[in-house]
């Protein structure tokens, strides 16, 4: 049996942006065991918007796949990867 994962993203705040973890609706706790975990990065009270995004995907997994954190937080590592190899992809191919 194969399984498909998909995450989608939609998302108005500006990819290169930082919001403030209080407009969130993450408990801070949650949010600072994260942060211990490597999972996203938070500077003075503000989390990055890639971060943010991975927050989302993380917490998609977890309610539809039934992931836990660690997992998510592996998986999440190995999309960033597979997105940066794309990319790579991409210029030496010259898109």
């Amino acid at each position: 049996m194969k399984y498909r994962i998909q995450i989608y993203q939609k998302s108005t705040i500006e990819s290169d942006a930082w919001v403030s973890i209080h407009a969130l609706d993450y408990h801070p706790e949650l949010l600072e065991r994260l942060t211990l975990l490597g999972i996203i990065t938070v500077k003075d009270e503000m989390i990055h918007s890639h971060d943010l995004a991975r927050l989302r995907k993380l917490f998609h997994m977890r309610s539809c796949l039934g992931v836990n954190i660690t997992g998510a937080a592996i998986i999440l590592d190995l999309l960033d990867r597979v997105e940066e190899l794309q990319k790579e992809i991409r210029h030496l191919r010259g898109y």
